[in-house]
Formats: structure tokens, sequence, C-alpha cells
């Protein structure tokens, strides 16, 4: 979803925690990488598919979900290369989709992460339009990482009538709530339909309703609290399947 104060920018970028941060509210991010070597040893490579919430707006670099997930799996002994990052604020599946086609083609990478449908629900576009594409996306995840369903990784769908925005927005929360749950419902039938692994984090997205520190100054995006508990709630799943 949109909000008038944001920026729209593109973001298909290397993400470098151990840099200074770049604040991409003044200085917009609208960058193509070049392929990552696939050939780096035991060094992983992530991909993060999705939106607002994987490019984290109103966030410090460190402190975007990627980020935040890398640092766990980096804690548990796992070498992981920078995250590369397709995602920009405001896009629904059908542009993610979009974008994949015009960032250089499939590259291959040992792990994806899909996060993708809030602008769906906040566009009021239609579920069976959603499944569809979801269904897609999930396809192109598996083919980035030489078709190997296991090591495709998706998150539902945070709650955003909970946020300070949601509340101010003029929309009925508890409608929010149920549009939330069915395109959740969605993406989570398509999941396991695939074996693909599913972390529900909306439940404790919800807990932003009570507690302002879960929500980015703009007082719309999860803030770099909530998108640790992501980051802590992924990880198990990806060790699953790359023991240290």
């Amino acid at each position: 979803m949109d909000n008038e104060n944001l920026p729209a920018d593109t973001l298909v970028k290397v993400i470098d925690t151990t840099k200074k941060p770049v604040d991409t509210v003044k200085n917009p991010v609208d960058t193509v990488i070049n392929p990552v070597d696939p050939n780096l040893g035991k060094q992983l490579n992530y991909l993060a598919l999705g939106d607002s919430y994987t490019i984290g707006e109103s966030v410090e670099r460190p402190q975007i979900f990627p980020a935040q997930l890398v640092k766990q799996l980096e804690k548990a002994g796992l070498i992981i290369n920078p995250p590369v990052i397709i995602a920009r604020t405001g896009w629904t599946t059908s542009e993610l989709q979009s974008a994949i086609k015009i960032s250089g083609g499939i590259r291959k990478f040992d792990f994806v992460t899909l996060l993708i449908g809030v602008n769906n629900q906040y566009r009021g576009e239609s579920k069976d339009k959603y499944r569809k594409e979801f269904k897609e996306l999930l396809q192109t995840a598996i083919d980035y990482v030489s078709g190997d369903k296991t090591h495709v990784f998706v998150v539902s769908i945070p709650d955003w009538g909970v946020t300070p925005f949601g509340k101010q927005s003029g929309r009925d929360q508890q409608v929010i709530s149920q549009e939330i749950d069915s395109f959740n419902k969605i993406n989570k039938e398509e999941s396991v339909a695939l074996g693909i692994s599913y972390t529900d984090i909306t439940p404790a997205s919800r807990n932003a309703a009570t507690d302002n520190s879960l929500v980015a100054s703009d007082g719309l995006h999860p803030s770099g609290k909530m998108y640790l508990d992501w980051g802590v709630n992924v990880a198990p799943a990806v060790l699953k399947v790359f023991k240290p």
C-alpha cells in the first residue's frame, strides 16, 4: 500500500549490513545489481522477493527483514552473502512479476523468501487474481533455487489495519483483518500444496495494536523490532535445510 509521504523507489539491490545505512527516504535507490557469483564455496546466496515489508520502508537497512533473517542465520553458523532484494513499496503480485522479468532473468540462489499480497488487498483486487499470480510467483521462486521447493520460504501478510495509519484510514479495521486473513488463506494453501515452508507472522503483527514500538516512524510499516521477530521465526525453517 502507498502512503503519500513514502518514496516509490524501486529496490533491486544487494544489502551489505556491514556498511553505513543509506537513507533511502532522502536518497532513493533504483539500482539493478550484477549477478551474484553462485560458486562461493559454502557461502549461501539469498534472494528476497516482496514489497515494502521486504525493503523495510522507514527503517534503516540493518533493521529490515532480510537483514534480520541473515543475522539469525549467521548466529547459527551459516555464511550468507549480502541478500539480493527485488521489492518496492506499493507492489502487488503482478508488479513484482513485472519487475522480475526486467531484472535480468532467472539467476540461481540457494534460498528465496516471498512475502507479497498486502497491496492486492489494499487496492481491492480479486482473490482469484491473487491466487493465480501468487502461484506463478511460487513457481518463479522455485526456478530461482533450481527446482528445490524446500529452499523457498513464504511469509504471511501482516495486518496493517492495527497500525496508527490503519486506524486513521477510515476503513473498518475488522474488515481489513478479515481480508488479510482471506489473502493469507490463499498464500498458505498454495504454499502447503507445493510443500513449501510457510511462516505465519500475522498474529504477532497484530500486537502493534497496543505496542507502538512495533511500528516504524511512518505509523504504517513494521519497526526493526517487529522485523527482528520475523527473522527469529523464519530462521528455524531455513536452518532445517541448511545445517551449519
